[in-house]
């Protein structure tokens, strides 16, 4: 995705959610679920957008929820960022290391690829901060 993209998601959730995406929401008696969504990217947004731009999950899911939760441009910018870059390099960085054989490897398995470094991340600064 482009970084116009990713702003163009962020846009999206930002100022069409009173628009469009509240009445869903009150439709279905789901704002809970929103505000439960706006408390954790309060508490840790960075990091959502940090892991979940490691993994598999369509990343305009992420812009959007940005958006909605209405969380600060400067750091969704710089999360995204970090997290696109970090995809990206570890698929070059396993490429430049394994060569060719790795290629059909990642192509059939990239969800596995990325899901095993984003808990592998998420795992060290657990064990960083817990032992």
């Amino acid at each position: 995705m482009s970084v116009l993209g990713g702003f163009l998601g962020y846009a999206i959730g930002y100022f069409l959610f009173d628009a469009i995406g509240r009445p869903i929401l009150e439709f279905y008696h789901a704002m809970a679920r929103y505000d439960a969504l706006k408390a954790a990217f309060a508490q840790w947004g960075v990091w959502i957008i940090i892991i979940k731009g490691l993994t598999p999950i369509p990343y305009k899911l992420v812009t959007i929820a940005s958006g909605v939760a209405q969380f600060p441009l400067v750091p969704f910018a710089l999360a995204s960022l970090v997290s696109r870059s970090l995809r990206f390099f570890l698929l070059a960085a396993l490429l430049w290391r394994f060569g060719e054989p790795v290629r059909e490897f990642i192509e059939r398995r990239l969800m596995l690829v990325t899901s095993l470094f984003a808990a592998a991340l998420v795992g060290g600064f657990v064990a960083l901060r817990y032992l």
